[in-house]
């Protein structure tokens, strides 16, 4: 089922898909509990409120927290127990997340909530469903994650708008009072019990959401990635018969090269600019920029691949701790620390570095004369009057250098915390933050590319482009000017780069050459 059809997402024991991340994040979907669920989390918070009653100290339901650990805390105390908990952790900085991220968290934090495997209530669960459908969005900032207990800071200022408390926009995207938002949309706040300040903040839901959504974003720019590249290779001239199939899988059997490889075959096929010049030419071979944009592309995809395997395995878990097993028991556990997450989250910040890189190289081969076998300098319409697309290829360049700093892992950057007792961490929320501006930079080094390697294709006139490359030009021009005199250039990379965004580029690319992978 796509997101678009996901009107409405049910929440059931056994985990979410990114689907239905997706749809619930980006495109608003409603959430509902289905009614197992419901009665599983009922069951289990039954087992809790017998451990509660006990004169036993259980951690998190009758002990402090971390390494405060060993007090047992009287029932008469526990609320504020709990309300202390999520006031203090509450204690983000810096800039607000994108609203995208807090829904994606929030749900993510339900989703596991509606497993039985935290002791919630179901009413506090069926609160945070309420938010959503209501558009209330807490606002949870940039710093205040490590990674280990859970992104602990951005979910509890999602618990602290339950509570009637902390700050938060409406549907309209406005800040405004929480009491007045909540009861605007008929909420009522909760008042928290034994073990639900945990199990609201003890999670790897920041970090998860903000992969699954890098997966998708990525997954689409590598194809977008694949049409840039052979829009370049049909300006400079370039072979399609590299991308033959016969040289890929059979002789290097990574399944993204093929399909990379693939994709560019489609979309150079026909082309009139490419069979002008495939007898009598005297170059044995392509620039590595060109001639292996499969191989590294390709190697994208698969890391992409193997991102999405961890995710989906983290979709499936429910994460807390203390967590409630089965047959009700309580137990400490260290599946809050979100490693496998981080991992992935800084491999796929590679991934969207050297994409962006290989991208600019063959930029800056159609922007110079020495190299771009014909084309004018910097493909400007009167070369020294004219600067044409120079600067462009510097921003280009300054976003390449900035992705490649952001490739540097943040997993491997471990600070303890909590006097010792959380004494490695994962860092996975900062490796999150870094790989979401590493992937809007990628799509703004493939915007500079495609306006490049548009205005050198056409350069190449009277000779046309195949039907593929030819739709892609069609439509750029829809909304950025051909080759002329030296003009206003930002707001016409910003219009190539929404067409990447929005699946234009795309759209009018599949028309000529069908679905690509």
């Amino acid at each position: 089922m796509t997101t678009a059809q996901l009107a409405t997402v049910v929440l059931g024991t056994s985990g979410a898909t990114a689907d239905d991340v997706i749809a619930v994040a980006r495109h608003g979907a409603r959430v509902e509990l289905s009614a197992e669920a419901r009665e599983e989390v009922a069951r289990v918070r039954a087992h809790v409120d017998a451990l509660a009653g006990s004169a036993t100290p259980v951690y998190g339901i009758s002990t402090g927290f971390g390494a405060l650990a060993t007090r047992h805390v009287p029932a008469d105390y526990r609320t504020q127990l709990q309300k202390s908990l999520i006031r203090s952790h509450a204690a983000g900085m810096g800039p607000a997340v994108e609203r995208e991220v807090v829904r994606a968290l929030m749900f993510l934090r339900a989703k596991t909530l509606a497993s039985g495997r935290t002791g919630i209530r179901p009413e506090v669960l069926e609160t945070m469903l309420a938010l959503l459908n209501a558009g209330i969005t807490p606002v949870v900032h940039e710093y205040g994650s490590l990674g280990c207990s859970g992104d602990l800071a951005p979910l509890s200022h999602c618990a602290l708008v339950l509570m009637g408390e902390g700050r938060a926009t409406g549907p309209d995207g406005a800040e405004r009072p929480v009491p007045e938002l909540l009861a605007e949309a008929g909420i009522e706040p909760v008042v928290l019990a034994e073990k639900e300040g945990l199990a609201l903040v003890n999670g790897t839901d920041g970090m998860l959401g903000q992969l699954v959504m890098a997966i998708a974003d990525l997954r689409e720019l590598l194809t977008a990635a694949d049409i840039t590249a052979a829009m370049s290779v049909e300006a400079l001239l370039g072979t399609d018969q590299v991308f033959r199939p016969e040289l890929h899988a059979p002789l290097r059997p990574h399944p993204g090269q093929a399909a990379s490889a693939d994709t560019m075959l489609r979309v150079l096929a026909h082309s009139p600019i490419v069979a002008s010049h495939r007898e009598g030419d005297t170059r044995v071979q392509d620039a590595y920029s060109l001639r292996c944009a499969p191989q590294v592309a390709g190697a994208a995809r698969d890391t992409v691949e193997y991102a999405a395997t961890v995710a989906g395995r983290e979709l499936a878990a429910a994460i807390d701790n203390p967590v409630v097993l089965p047959d009700g028991t309580v137990t400490s556990n260290g599946n809050f620390h979100g490693a496998p997450v981080a991992y992935v989250l800084d491999f796929l910040a590679i991934v969207a570095a050297d994409v962006a890189s290989i991208a600019e190289r063959r930029t800056d081969r159609l922007l110079d004369p020495a190299r771009s076998h014909g084309l004018p300098p910097f493909l400007a319409d009167d070369p020294g009057v004219d600067s044409g697309l120079m600067i462009a290829q510097y921003t280009q360049a300054g976003l390449v250098s900035e992705n490649k700093r952001l490739a540097v892992p943040a997993s491997v950057d471990s600070i303890p915390s909590s006097a010792m007792q959380e004494d490695h961490v994962s860092m996975g929320w900062h490796a999150a933050r870094k790989l979401r501006t590493a992937v809007g930079n990628l799509r703004r080094v493939l915007a500079v590319e495609y306006v490049a390697a548009a205005r050198g294709i056409e350069l190449r006139a009277p000779l046309q482009p195949g039907p593929a490359t030819g739709a892609a030009l069609a439509a750029l021009r829809t909304r950025v000017a051909g080759a002329g005199p030296d003009r206003f250039l930002a707001p016409e990379l910003a219009a190539a780069e929404e067409l990447i965004a929005d699946g234009t580029l795309r759209t009018a690319v599949e028309g000529a050459t069908g679905p690509l992978g």
